[in-house]
């Protein structure tokens, strides 16, 4: 009972909150608490939300955008409207009823038709309601409703009236200079206010919930009063309305909401404001017509029809449409330059080196030997001993060459597309410049992406064309035919299946180099260089098994003092795994690749002990040759921390402040213990604000300790790891 009643207040909280993109609940009860400067028009909206919220969840529709607003926030709106323009009657009441069940049937209609689209419905579904119920009362109140002003929605039709509303509404006896005054009752009439108190306490409301949020509106409303001082479009001013609705809203929905914030998405948002201009004008004239006015329509035509028009770009750039909607521009701007940076490896499928043990690369890219031109991003690969020779004995022969007759693997997963296997190897010294790649085995990996191997031993190719093959399958045995004078193995990424394609830069997943003076180090998502020693990576068993979740892993972990949650694992509709708190409800999505575990995001409360576990392990190499190598960039989550908020307003420009990962594994015959940290980097100061220790034993976790924030948790998995 107790969480239902919490839920359906989130609900209703969120309904108001997302009025501003927002989910944050201190937005959400201060635009609740101010809706009640016009009692009718509180009352009105507050019935409406809680209407449309029991319709939706009666009638079985999805509880998550139920939650989130996204089929009460219209209702929210007409009820707002409805009540600040009609008088309380009987009519009323009744087509208050009629008129939100119209709106939340359309606001769940379009949110499924825009969303084939990727677009958002925005107003739109208040718009069609409020003008239908307009044209359906009439100028002699056809249907019983009662105007409290006859001259309010004409007013409204008018984008230069300077007074939109009642003067009823505003306070009195607060005055502040001009420009300030009608910033903060431009923000109020988004609310349909004409209130200056309003306008301050929602204004404080966005703050709190974004600062690049409010940066926008300041922008946007100092750019409206630039534009406007020089174009002279409105003689006597410009109403509140617009100001607040379809200029300033335009600027934070364009530079803030829909696109990842940056210097381009501002002023791409100072842009529309021309725009907007033209289009209040226009659909004013238009609609007077009719006498419905405008309200929020250029706001939406705007707003669509850029999100659409950058959705049909081929190359997207550096203006990014927000990829995963986090409803805070901040969240939004810090996960995904995290993700740009520490993620930009899923983009790519995970390649192996294509042999066991350490080769040397005798030739990588733009090699001074054959590595030119079109094929000039590849990698030859031989075996050298500790005096940097290739063979042993006279190396007359290709059987006295380290590298020949060794195996040679699938890089990856594939299908088999290309196959020679009759040449014959050539005397040491001799090429075969006729059949220049040798016997070759093409592989498919994904559309356009294909592996080349080359210059093996004749007849020693295992597979044929068509054959699946998996990471790590034997090829054949590298040989020495074709163009090359001695044993070697040339590997090489192309976009089309033909041996003699050109090649294509390619990063192998994870391995490990070691330099000319020896010294080693772990590579991941990187291309080799010349004279490069490299092998593949060793992996630690009982890391990569305690790391092993698979949907159907089931945990249970317990505090010290008592605390207990139950994790689970599932898949979302994308096929993404994720971990689940049964107790918290909080969501940790991770990757496992086979060689590195971490993870890519996290929603709920910070504190779970899943949170906990999140900063621990967020990213778990399991090399067993290279122990010491985890380091990573935390994404900032500002939205409650006071200490960042300078850092946001200036966030979408320049980034000073970041959070640091970084790991130590100390692994010993019984158990593997992860010694994990956080830092805190203001410039190029460093402060440790975690550590965090994992044990694994027996090839399950066993225990977690996380010291933070003065706090110690200490927590161990009383089942293991069971399915």
């Amino acid at each position: 009972m107790k969480s239902a009643i919490t839920y359906h207040i989130k609900s209703a909280l969120n309904s108001y909150a997302i009025l501003f993109f927002s989910q944050n609940k201190v937005l959400g009860a201060l635009l609740l608490l101010v809706s009640f400067s016009n009692v009718s028009a509180g009352l009105t909206g507050l019935f409406c939300v809680l209407f449309s919220l029991l319709i939706v969840n009666l009638m079985g529709f999805q509880r998550d955008f139920s939650h989130m607003g996204l089929y009460s926030f219209n209702a929210l709106i007409f009820g707002l409207a409805f009540g600040v323009f009609y008088r309380v009657n009987s009519a009323f009441v009744w087509w208050l009823l009629i008129a939100c069940l119209i709106t939340v049937v359309l606001s769940i209609i379009l949110s499924a038709w825009f969303a084939k689209y990727h677009l958002p419905i925005l107003s739109i579904p208040f718009l069609l309601t409020y003008w239908i119920v307009i044209l359906a009362a009439g100028e002699y109140n056809g249907i019983g409703l009662l105007a409290k002003d006859p001259q309010l929605l004409s007013q409204l039709s008018e984008p230069g009236h300077y007074y939109i509303f009642n003067s009823s509404c505003c306070i009195t006896g607060f005055q502040l200079p001009y420009h300030i005054d009608l910033f903060f009752r431009s923000i109020s009439a988004i609310l349909f206010q004409n209130n200056v108190i309003a306008g301050i306490v929602i204004a404080i409301g966005i703050f709190i919930h974004s600062r690049i949020s409010f940066s926008l509106l300041v922008i946007g409303f100092i750019s409206v009063c630039l534009f406007h001082r020089f174009s002279g479009i409105y003689p006597d001013s410009f109403s509140y309305y617009n100001l607040g609705v379809n200029f300033m809203m335009v600027c934070v929905a364009v530079g803030s909401f829909f696109l990842i914030p940056s210097w381009r998405s501002y002023l791409f948002a100072i842009i529309s404001i021309p725009a907007s201009f033209l289009l209040v004008n226009a659909l004013s004239k238009l609609l007077g017509i009719y006498n419905l006015p405008a309200f929020s329509l250029p706001f939406c035509l705007i707003t669509i029809s850029l999100l659409y028009f950058f959705s049909l770009r081929a190359l997207p750039g550096k203006l990014q449409l927000t990829p995963l909607q986090r409803y805070s521009p901040e969240k939004n701007l810090y996960q995904y330059l995290n993700n740009t940076k520490r993620l930009s490896h899923l983009t790519y499928v995970g390649f192996n080196l294509p042999f066991m043990g350490a080769w040397t690369v005798s030739q990588g890219y733009n090699g001074d030997i054959t590595h030119k031109g079109e094929w000039a991003q590849a990698l030859d690969f031989v075996i050298e001993d500790e005096e940097q020779k290739t063979f042993d004995y006279t190396g007359t022969l290709p059987e006295h060459f380290y590298c020949y007759n060794k195996p040679v693997l699938a890089c990856a997963d594939g299908i088999v597309h290309n196959v020679v296997d009759n040449i014959d190897d050539n005397e040491i010294g001799k090429t075969n410049i006729v059949q220049n790649w040798g016997n070759t085995v093409v592989i498919k990996h994904a559309d356009h992406l294909y592996s080349k191997v080359s210059h093996l031993k004749k007849n020693s190719v295992k597979v044929k064309h068509g054959d699946l093959v998996k990471r790590g399958d034997l090829l054949g045995l590298c040989g020495n035919s074709g163009r090359s004078p001695e044993p070697h193995l040339h590997f090489q990424v192309q976009l089309t299946p033909y041996i003699g394609s050109k090649t294509f830069a390619y990063p192998f997943a994870n391995y490990v180099g070691y330099n000319t003076a020896g010294q080693s180090k772990y590579y991941s998502y990187s291309i080799p260089e010349e004279r490069m020693v490299v092998k593949p990576a060793d992996i630690n068993p009982s890391l990569q098994q305690a790391f092993a979740f698979e949907p159907g892993y089931y945990s249970l972990i317990k505090t010290t003092d008592g605390k207990q949650e139950t994790w689970e694992v599932f898949k979302d509709d994308f096929g993404n795994q994720y971990l689940y708190c049964k107790e918290t409800k909080a969501v940790a999505y991770f990757v496992n690749d086979g060689s590195v575990f971490y993870f890519t995001d996290y929603y709920g409360s910070e504190t779970s002990l899943l949170y906990y576990f999140y900063l621990a392990a967020y990213k778990v190499n399991f090399n067993a040759d290279y122990p010491g190598i985890s380091s990573d960039t935390y994404p900032l989550e500002s939205a409650n921390r006071v200490n960042l908020w300078l850092h946001d307003l200036v966030a979408p420009f320049y980034q000073f402040v970041k959070y640091t990962y970084g790991n130590i594994c100390k692994i010993n015959q019984e158990e593997v213990m992860i010694n994990a940290y956080k830092d805190h980097c203001l410039f190029n100061r460093r402060k440790r604000v975690m550590d965090a220790y994992i044990q694994v034993a027996g090839n399950k976790l066993k225990t977690l300790k996380v010291k933070r924030n003065n706090k110690l948790i200490e927590a161990e998995w009383s089942t293991g790891n069971m399915f």
